[in-house]
């Protein structure tokens, strides 16, 4: 891929995730400025259908971080849990007198979730650009009934991510990304033959070998191989969780 003196493309394309941090917290401001960046990124339909929590009580931190598997999280520098929210248009159906059955469909669940992962990304852009780093935790699925009692979450919302921020404590090597022609067609799905994933499995595999930490024998494929091959009963219970918060429902 050529150079570009575009910085923030130079900023995009070397995302990496960050999961050791310096014990420093952020800024009230720095939080303000991450929220407000949340806050202008493009909405379906203007409705803004998402909510944003920062977690700052250790408690939840801690069980958290039990849910995700993930306790580093702990020692980020904030902790976001990007929520789908309709519960707040659901009041002012209410206060109207409207018919609010549209909130509860599958097209506006997936409004709700298609905001907040805007939003998540807007977020995480944003931190970067602050020399800032952090992951973004699709985890906390594993236990959403949990998630939804620890943050007391309404009807018509969902946890979908969290964000670890915070200042890098180390720099990843940055991951190799497959080929624009196994993801990127011209008018029509367009099947890769076998040769060009060959091709990325192998770049995977010699990235794992030598990159500074964390060494270990992998590919793209056997990775991919690896996830369909844990238990059925891993988050079996999110369809249900989501309809028990009023989603889903026509």
């Amino acid at each position: 891929m050529a150079t570009t003196n575009n910085s923030v493309l130079r900023q995009l394309m070397n995302h990496r995730s960050i999961r050791r941090f310096k014990e420093q917290s952020l800024t009230e401001d720095q939080v303000d400025q991450l929220v407000a960046a949340a806050q202008h990124a493009s909405t379906s339909t203007f409705s803004q259908q998402y909510s944003i929590i920062s977690v700052t009580d250790p408690a939840i931190l801690h069980e958290l971080g039990q849910i995700t598997l993930h306790p580093w999280l702990e020692k980020s520098g904030h902790y976001f849990v990007m929520v789908a929210d309709q519960f707040r248009n659901l009041q002012i159906a209410k206060r109207a007198g409207v018919d609010p059955f549209t909130l509860h469909t599958t097209d506006k669940f997936l409004a709700a979730v298609f905001d907040t992962a805007i939003a998540t990304e807007n977020i995480m852009v944003a931190a970067e650009s602050m020399d800032l780093g952090g992951t973004i935790m699709g985890s906390i699925l594993n236990d959403t009934k949990r998630v939804i009692e620890l943050l007391q979450l309404p009807e018509l919302t969902f946890p979908l991510l969290g964000i670890a921020i915070g200042y890098p404590a180390d720099e990843p090597d940055l991951k190799p990304r497959m080929a624009a022609n196994l993801m990127h067609f011209q008018n029509r799905y367009q099947p890769d033959q076998g040769d060009d994933l060959k091709a990325y499995d192998k770049l995977i595999a010699t990235y794992y070998q030598k990159r500074g930490s964390n060494r270990r024998t992998e590919t793209f494929s056997s990775h991919i191989l690896s996830e369909l091959g844990r238990s059925h009963q891993v988050r079996a219970d999110l369809l249900d969780n989501i309809k028990d918060q009023g989603f889903l429902l026509n």
